[in-house]
């Protein structure tokens, strides 16, 4: 069994991803150089961002969903 299968049969598992998810918690985050073209360049090819590119002080971040039920975050630091 693989450490990803391992995680998901785990009863807790599955509470802890749905309520990332319906708080709008990112599962992990990363960062890159310039936010406005990854968002551009993600959008182009179907991604569903959750939330557009927002500037929150000295960094600006934006949410993705991946497709299999998370939400991750690209980070730009000012």
């Amino acid at each position: 069994m693989s450490p990803a299968d391992a995680a998901r049969a785990h009863p807790a598992a599955r509470p802890w991803k749905a309520a990332l998810v319906a708080d709008g918690i990112p599962y992990t985050s990363f960062e890159v150089g310039n936010i406005e073209e990854e968002h551009a360049r993600l959008s182009a090819l179907g991604v569903r961002l959750t939330q557009p590119p927002t500037c929150l002080g000295g960094v600006t971040t934006a949410v993705l969903d991946d497709t299999c039920g998370n939400l991750i975050q690209i980070m730009q630091i000012a």
